[in-house]
């Protein structure tokens, strides 16, 4: 026992900031261009949720100052609708607080950890406090904020109020940091920049590099895309403790109501379907012969409740027992009783989640946003119909072929995930291993690795599964491999037919210079035999090539043939 004490005397809770103070490589902080990269990004991605959530098409300048070696400060600034004072602190000091993290709903950030895990990176390196000057369009509020990371809270630790006579709303924060360096390669802030132009053409982004060049990425149109819209979780994708906890926070008086009001595609109807199904798996358990009790669960699989039903006496008794349970209060239902129902959902059939939550780039807005970016000779794009991962959970994929022109030789994958460029960790990316695993030989693209390509892939989701904290890659699911591999075929198939015209265009080029070579000859021998003048006969068969190479499908013997008799 004094052994025991004597080791617990170390025994200590530690905040979730003390945790990722850490481990800031679990967050992306590792290494000192990705570090740089990681809190433009950071800034950057919240930047845009809130001018879009406004309806405001989003201006984001950024600012890069070099303060000494591997010594910066990061200013990003945007034209959003502001932060009020009162949630200053929890914005940008207190981890795994937002407002999109507990809702079921499509952003660019999912844990409600990114700008406050910039703040602590920021504070931790430097050991500065992060200067918000925002405004909602009242007064503008400046505020140095700073995270106490025992507490994970955030303190303001000095602020000032300023009149704001132009009404301006938005927000600009600036960040301290060392450690870090600023390089243009592709894991760079420019690049990231770059990337996030192509995603977001409605976006007009800054850069102002450490040398004071200013970049400028123009936004390709006025359309603001619509907000997402928060999604009822399915019946497919949720887990006992998800219909545990959530029973404890419902308005709900029954558990019939709670069912049918907090879930997509459940209804009255399939509350009392779910009855029988509970009845059922509960009556199957008590069967001895294991060799029966497999054929039931069987038949139960293939939606033959009903019967499985009866081929237990006084089945109705266990049917009015579970109808009884739907009727009680939601905060009673115990964990039992909760696995039983996300048992039974495995069971029965439902609708697809419903997918109007989802908002994709589209493929008009892909195609404008890699012409005026990549300034290509030919592109295309794909915006796939939703589907579903892991049963329940809706996700859409979206394909951007950008070919030739300005781009340079060499194959390049571009990864998105909600809009949001993923930089890092591509060898662990589900897009990575879909791309590389179509034959692009079929698409009359025979060396990819020289090809001028650049291949876009967007995943959209109201849950991306990243590989981690850092969401940099995307874990690899079947439906989602699939449904990449699908949205790339589609939009190859588009670029196959280009190649294959401009293939036998130049096709047709080389086949009439060949021919014109020997007109000179040609036209002088003839003229001494006709006695017609040799510039009238050049003049003649050069006509008469143009005519004839003007028809694309004219094969080369047939024109042979022609010269000849004309001969």
């Amino acid at each position: 026992m004094a052994e025991a004490n004597q080791l617990f005397k170390e025994f200590k809770i530690q905040s979730v900031s003390e945790f990722f103070r850490r481990n800031a490589a679990m967050l992306g902080y590792t290494g000192k261009v990705r570090s740089l990269t990681t809190l433009v990004h950071e800034a950057v991605t919240n930047s845009l949720d809130a001018c879009e959530e406004a309806g405001i098409p989003p201006y984001v300048r950024v600012e890069v100052e070099e303060l000494g070696r591997e010594h910066y400060k990061v200013v990003v600034e945007d034209n959003g609708p502001g932060i009020p004072e009162k949630y200053i602190t929890h914005v940008f000091g207190k981890m795994l607080a937002g407002t999109k993290a507990h809702r079921n709903i499509q952003s660019r950030g999912q844990q409600g950890i990114g700008i406050s895990g910039a703040v602590m990176f920021a504070q931790v390196t430097s050991g500065k406090a992060t200067r918000v000057i925002t405004s909602t369009g009242d007064d503008i509020i400046e505020a140095w904020v700073k995270i106490d990371v025992e507490k994970n809270e955030g303190k303001i630790v000095k602020k000032e109020r300023h009149p704001n006579p132009k009404g301006w709303r938005g927000t600009r924060i600036e960040l301290e940091v060392k450690n870090v360096r600023y390089i243009r390669s592709k894991q760079g802030v420019y690049w990231y920049l770059k990337l996030t132009a192509i995603a977001n053409p409605h976006a007009h982004i800054e850069l102002i590099e450490p040398d004071g060049k200013l970049i400028v990425f123009p936004r390709s149109t006025e359309e603001v895309p619509k907000p997402p819209v928060e999604m009822k979780p399915h019946p497919r994708g949720v887990l006992t403790d998800d219909i545990y906890r959530m029973s404890r926070k419902t308005r709900r008086n029954t558990v019939r109501r709670f069912l049918v009001g907090e879930f997509s595609r459940i209804s009255d109807k399939k509350v009392d379907e779910l009855i029988e199904y509970i009845a059922a798996l509960r009556l199957i358990k008590t069967e001895q012969d294991k060799n029966v009790q497999e054929q039931l669960y069987k038949r139960l699989a293939e939606g033959d409740v009903k019967a499985v039903l009866r081929s237990f006496r006084g089945y109705t008794k266990v049917v009015k027992q579970v109808a009884k349970m739907m009727e009680k209060p939601p905060e009673k239902l115990t964990w039992h009783e909760a696995e039983e129902i996300v048992e039974a959902f495995k069971y029965m059939k439902f609708l697809a989640p419903p997918t109007h939550g989802l908002r994709p780039i589209g493929e008009e807005n892909i195609e404008k946003g890699l012409t005026t970016i990549l300034k290509p000779e030919f592109v295309t794009a794909v915006t796939r119909p939703p589907k579903v991962y892991s049963g329940g959970i809706p996700f859409q994929v979206e394909v951007g072929i950008a070919y030739g022109g300005e781009i340079p030789s060499g194959f390049e994958l571009l990864r998105y995930a909600n809009r949001v460029p993923l930089l890092f960790d591509a060898g662990a990316c589900v897009t990575t291993s879909a791309a590389r695993s179509i034959d692009w030989k079929r698409y009359k693209v025979d060396d990819l690795d020289r090809a001028p390509l650049v291949l876009m892939i967007n995943v959209v989701s109201v849950h991306v599964p990243y590989t981690g904290t850092g969401k940099q890659s995307i874990a690899s699911d079947d439906d989602i491999y699939n449904e990449i591999r699908l949205a790339i075929m589609d939009a190859a198939r588009k670029l196959q037919t280009y190649l294959s015209g401009k293939h036998r265009r130049l096709y047709q080029v080389k086949r009439r210079k060949t021919f014109e070579k020997y007109v000179p000859e040609i036209a002088r021998a003839l003229s001494i035999l006709v006695g017609v003048p040799e510039e009238e006969v050049k003049k003649y068969f050069l006509s008469f090539i143009e005519s004839r190479f003007s028809d694309s499908d004219v094969e080369e013997p047939a024109v042979v043939e022609e010269v000849a008799e004309n001969a």
